[in-house]
C-alpha cells in the first residue's frame, strides 16, 4: 500500500460518484480494503430487528464504505481538493497541500 493520503479526522472530498461534490469527515479508514467511512456520504438503510435498544425495530440510515480513490483531501482555504505532498518539518514528516502549501495536520 501507499502513503497514506487520508487518515482518520481528516475532511475529505468525494471526487465521483452519486456523492460527488460533498464534503465530509473521515470517521474510519481501512487501507487493506482501500476503502473509507465519511460522514454524511454514501448513506445505507440497515433493517432494525426489534430488540430491547430498538423496541420498534425500523431502519436505519448508516453511512458505508467508499473507495479512497474516489477521496480527496478538503482544503477550506483553496476551498476545493488538493493533492499533498510529504515534507519534513524539523524530525517528523508531514503533509502539506500543494495548492496553498498549507500543512494538512
Amino acid at each position: 500500500m501507499s502513503i497514506a493520503r487520508i487518515r482518520k479526522g481528516d475532511t475529505v472530498i468525494a471526487i465521483s460518484g452519486d456523492f460527488a461534490g460533498k464534503t465530509g469527515e473521515v470517521l474510519a479508514v481501512m487501507p487493506s480494503k482501500g476503502m473509507a467511512i465519511v460522514k454524511g456520504l454514501n448513506l445505507i438503510k440497515k433493517s432494525i430487528r426489534r430488540s430491547q435498544q430498538h423496541p420498534e425495530g425500523g431502519f436505519v440510515e448508516k453511512e458505508a464504505p467508499i473507495r479512497l480513490c474516489k477521496l480527496m483531501p478538503y482544503d477550506p482555504d483553496a476551498k476545493k481538493g488538493v493533492r499533498i505532498r510529504r515534507v519534513k518539518e524539523g524530525d517528523k514528516w508531514v503533509r502539506q497541500s500543494k495548492a496553498t502549501g498549507k500543512v494538512l495536520e
